[in-house]
């Protein structure tokens, strides 16, 4: 899945640490995040869209299909 939240992180001006502490979440996992390494939980998701005043599908992006679809 990809996303947006280093985009926007960044338009606030908030370094990863910061934004992290602020969700109460470790720096790791806003890292994963940005780096689509780890798709947040729908909760974090929720979090992170109510941070910047958005909807979850303007953030997260979702490419579709299953991993048998794509082959």
């Amino acid at each position: 899945m990809k996303n947006h939240v280093e985009n926007l992180r960044k338009k606030q001006g908030l370094s990863q640490d910061t934004f992290a502490k602020l969700l109460k979440v470790s720096r790791q996992t806003i890292s994963a995040i940005e780096t689509g390494k780890y798709n947040p939980s729908l909760e974090l998701a929720f979090i992170i869209a109510d941070f910047f005043d958005c909807r979850i599908e303007d953030i997260f992006i979702y490419e579709g299909g299953t991993e048998n679809e794509k082959k």
